[in-house]
């Protein structure tokens, strides 16, 4: 599966009462399709999927699907702490037409993640899944960084497609596209080089070499990684500015750094306070400001207060969706 551009990781919308609120979730699904993302990525982090019981997980998986354009690429969430566990989410992910499953790194036993475990447990994964693997690294959340070796050891399994690497070390993210450009891996795509996906039924294609494709989850450092070699980003912050995120990764497909540069500026502050600062609360109440549904996150996650609300609205006040 072809992965590049920009794919928001959606968030999940909640009633006041905390129950999932799921025509909220279709409102939003729905208008991220209008746009010009490439796909969607449902219960990653911002999708407060360590929130979810795992029947709630299951109804988010299906309904965001349900209302997903066929063109755009879904890739699942499916991590749990065991390698068993994941794989009975990532089967039923597959049931329902998703192109991939997003896994995140164990880290709830640190000290026993050694580098043998966890390639003990993504090839576990792997071998046995119906859907390729994009290994998940944030740091900031779990405390755990898989090593850059680990990694490219990782890369070179036939069902690892590629890495969402949100530790926002530009160095880091170099030395694994560097180390594995030899990797062969094929996608198929449209005569237009957008990706095929599994609900695109009997649609035209054409092979197209991707090798392993290291996407990254840092928006305010967005060109200086693709600079680097990333093909993408799954951005939090694109969750509220989905096209002025989009924008940065199109300018510099089309070699346009100056442009790319100025789109970069024009988001870098708001980024980093909205979204890796204030996290989900602020990336929800920004996403209120631009016409999709934020709302409130589950307790322990607070709204943002009166001033920090004011702040946020400042900062989006020239970032539109």
């Amino acid at each position: 599966m072809l992965l590049h551009g920009v794919l928001p990781p959606i968030t999940t919308p909640f009633y006041q009462n905390g129950d999932i609120y799921f025509r909220k979730l279709q409102h939003n699904v729905e208008k991220f399709c209008l746009t010009p993302v490439s796909g969607l990525v449902v219960l990653g982090s911002t999708g407060e999927a360590v929130m979810l019981s795992d029947a709630e997980r299951r109804d988010v998986l299906k309904c965001a699907m349900e209302f997903a354009a066929p063109e755009k690429v879904m890739v699942a969430g499916t991590a749990a702490e065991s390698a068993r566990e994941t794989l009975v989410l990532t089967e039923y992910a597959a049931t329902l037409g998703y192109d991939v499953a997003l896994v995140r790194t164990p880290h709830y036993y640190k000290g026993q993640m050694k580098p043998q475990n966890m390639l003990a447990y993504y090839r576990t994964v792997a071998d046995r899944s119906p859907l390729p693997i994009v290994i998940y690294n944030f740091p900031p959340a779990t405390g755990y960084d898989i090593p850059a070796d680990v990694v490219i050891e990782l890369a070179e399994h036939a069902n690892i497609m590629g890495i969402k690497e949100s530790s926002g070390s530009t160095e880091k993210v170099q030395l694994m596209v560097e180390k594995t450009r030899h990797i062969a891996g094929s996608a198929v795509v449209t005569a237009a080089g957008a990706p095929v996906t599994v609900r695109m039924k009997n649609a035209p294609g054409e092979q197209k070499n991707v090798g392993f494709q290291v996407l990254v989850g840092t928006a305010q450092k967005l060109l200086a990684l693709l600079d680097v070699g990333a093909v993408g980003g799954i951005l939090a912050f694109a969750n509220a500015a989905p096209i002025a995120c989009h924008e940065i990764w199109a300018a510099h497909a089309a070699g346009n750094h100056k442009l790319a540069e100025e789109k970069q500026q024009h988001i870098v502050k708001a980024a980093t306070r909205v979204s890796a600062e204030m996290s989900i609360p602020g990336t929800k109440y920004a996403m209120d400001l631009n016409g999709y549904y934020g709302g409130n996150g589950r307790v322990p996650l607070l709204p943002l207060t009166a001033e920090m609300k004011r702040e946020v609205e400042e900062l989006m006040e020239n970032i539109k969706a």
